[in-house]
């Protein structure tokens, strides 16, 4: 069902800011992104065995607004994991026991590509993202 780690996100205050830590330690780092339907925007660094996607809110209602509140200087907030079939993963975590959020269906993430997230509660206080392959 799994696959390798696609990325670990990153929730930040300043996106700006962020990336340029990352830059100034020899990174590259990808042009910000805005994900309406996410309520996010991200910024991708690119590392040898896998990325770190900078993670800021886009309005209000964000998750990572929220995210932010509680954590003002920002954090880790989820991993993906890459996975081959989104659908059948999703009914794999289901038959486990492991709710899928949201509607429990897949979403198109930052990458282009279907995601879902996994309750953190059920996944030993980590919020885990599913993406396709």
């Amino acid at each position: 069902m799994i696959g390798k780690l696609n990325h670990v996100a990153i929730a930040v205050p300043d996106l700006t800011v962020a990336a340029a830590r990352y830059t100034a330690m020899g990174a590259s780092v990808s042009a910000t992104v805005d994900l309406p339907e996410h309520g996010v925007q991200v910024i991708f660094v690119e590392l040898t065995n896998t990325h770190l996607e900078l993670l800021a809110p886009l309005g209000e209602n964000s998750p990572v607004a929220a995210f932010l509140e509680r954590y003002p200087e920002g954090g880790m907030h989820h991993i993906c994991l890459e996975v081959e079939d989104i659908h059948t993963a999703i009914e794999q975590a289901g038959a486990e026991g492991t709710r899928v959020l949201g509607n429990g269906q897949p979403r198109v993430g930052a990458h282009e590509k279907p995601v879902v997230f996994l309750h953190p509660k059920d996944m030993n206080g980590v919020l885990v993202e599913l993406q396709q392959a």
